[in-house]
């Protein structure tokens, strides 16, 4: 049996009761305030302790500009074309084609023969130019004869004045007709020539109209001829540029199967296009040995070789290009990099001319250049002499 406390033995213990639960109260506050922080935070004096780009942000190789004897070349684009292209036509109107003989791309030689036309008709008319010629002739000896005697019997009055006249016109009517008849021979057997289309000089057929039954009328181009089977790279270069450029001067071209052919300067044209301002240089190219390479036509790439120079350069590695604007990456003491602006020129191989911005004794970063930033600290591990400046760690 359970008897109840007191009023005041009651008091005291509700006392503790409420203290109790005032420290749950607080002790659960304070570990849900400690949840909501971020966990992971350091302390600000810790952050503060660590400055950034402390930490290296690549491991490169350094590199130094380097002097080196560099051909100096004149970058130039145009096409190719014939040195010269003739046109073959034909000489007789109203004949048909019988036979052509060449086609495109075939090399000929001088006199050789590149198609035939009918000569059927051309024929008959030579055998009746020479009928004629025959006639004449005989015509021209009988009055010859008559001329003769009048002139052995014009002192002896043996026949008149008239009759002499009249022989000596004819002889001079039969020497006439003989010279036409014989003009008509020459013509009969010039258009029996014109029969034959050849070649007038030796080269390549670059174009071909001629087809086998239709009618030719004069002046009718069949064939287009390269002579000597000569092409030309006709350069455009701009104006300033072509003082520089002499006859005699080499050029290498590059073909669009990779083959490299060379050639020489001819002439450089006395005038400049107003609407480009470029003006055109005609290079002689060499008929043996370029094959298939180069095409009359095709477009080509070349340079020209105007002599040698020193010049300093850089691993194209090293070389930023942003914007139309090349940097590298220069290393201070601290290695750290600094972005600098360089004028590149020409490129030779794997390397690139630096005109200006830096000195020879400057260390550049060699490689990754693209993954660094203005006052990034790197971990320098050679240079490029030691080492292969491709190789970067991150």
């Amino acid at each position: 049996m359970a008897f109840p406390l007191a009023p005041s033995r009651l008091k005291p213990v509700l006392v503790l009761v409420a203290l109790l639960l005032g420290a749950v109260v607080i002790g659960m506050a304070l570990r849900d305030s400690a949840e909501v922080a971020p966990r992971g935070r350091e302390p600000a004096a810790k952050q503060a302790a660590e400055p950034a780009g402390a930490r290296a942000a690549l491991t490169v190789t350094a590199v130094t500009p380097q002097w080196s004897e560099w051909p100096q070349v004149l970058p130039a684009n145009g096409n190719i074309a014939a040195w010269q292209e003739a046109v073959i036509g034909a000489e007789i109107g109203n004949l048909r084609l019988t036979e052509v003989r060449v086609n495109v791309g075939d090399r000929v030689k001088r006199g050789e023969v590149l198609a035939r036309i009918a000569d059927d008709t051309v024929t008959a008319e030579l055998a009746e130019a020479t009928a004629a010629l025959t006639e004449a002739e005989a015509m021209l000896a009988e009055a010859r004869a008559n001329g003769d005697r009048a002139r052995q019997f014009q002192a002896t009055g043996f026949l008149s004045a008239q009759q002499i006249t009249q022989y000596l016109t004819a002889e001079k009517t039969a020497l006439a007709r003989l010279n036409a008849a014989r003009a008509r021979l020459q013509s009969a057997r010039l258009r029996l020539a014109q029969t034959v289309v050849r070649a007038p000089d030796d080269g390549v057929i670059s174009a071909r109209a001629a087809t086998v039954g239709s009618m030719t009328q004069p002046g009718q181009e069949l064939f287009r001829l390269i002579r000597g089977g000569r092409l030309e790279w006709r350069a455009e270069v701009s104006a300033p540029d072509l003082g520089r450029l002499q006859p005699g001067v080499t050029a290498t071209l590059s073909a669009p199967d990779g083959t490299r052919v060379q050639g020489r300067v001819r002439m450089v044209a006395p005038t400049v296009d107003p609407q480009t301002l470029n003006g055109l240089v005609y290079v002689d190219l060499p008929v043996a040995g370029t094959g298939d390479a180069l095409r009359a036509g095709s477009f080509a790439r070349g340079e020209f070789e105007l002599g040698r120079a020193r010049v300093l350069s850089l691993p194209q590695s090293a070389v930023l290009l942003r914007e139309g604007f090349a940097y590298v990456f220069r290393l201070d003491a601290q290695d750290r990099v600094a972005e600098t602006k360089v004028s590149a020129g020409q490129r030779m191989g794997d390397r690139i001319e630096i005109v200006d911005g830096i000195a020879e004794s400057t260390r550049v970063v060699a490689s990754g250049v693209g993954f660094l930033a203005d006052g990034d600290r790197v971990r320098v591990v050679g240079t490029a002499d030691n080492a292969r400046s491709t190789d970067i760690q991150r």
